[in-house]
């Protein structure tokens, strides 16, 4: 297995202290990709070609590489990952996204967001 290689990752948001995180969730994003890397769940390698091919994909699109949307990309290339590798299936993803953006809808602004059966 590969070490943490944040430097290896195509242009990470980043001030002189290391990465920089716009909202709580790319933090957490961030995190976990580091975490299931350290318990062996892919190489630092492996994840960075699927980050780059995600930033890729999106370029494609015509997306700007602004770094605006770089923890977007970092999230669909971890959920495609873990999908392929059948860590969480491409339903239960997808299941979960679907209930995140019903909560979100329901929740009024400033609202902490709460999933039905969680607290």
């Amino acid at each position: 297995m590969s070490s943490f290689d944040p430097a290896a990752l195509p242009s990470i948001p980043r001030d002189g202290e290391g990465p920089v995180f716009r909202a709580p969730w790319e933090a957490q994003a961030f995190a976990m990709a580091v975490i299931l890397h350290e318990h062996g769940h892919f190489t630092w390698t492996e994840w960075a070609a699927r980050l780059a091919e995600e930033i890729a994909v999106a370029g494609h699109r015509g997306e700007r590489d602004d770094g605006s949307r770089y923890y977007r990309h970092w999230l669909a290339a971890l959920e495609k990952l873990l999908a392929d590798k059948r860590i969480v299936l491409a339903d239960e993803l997808r299941e979960r996204r679907e209930a995140w953006d019903r909560a979100a809808r329901a929740t009024p602004h400033g609202k902490p967001i709460v999933l039905p059966g969680r607290s």
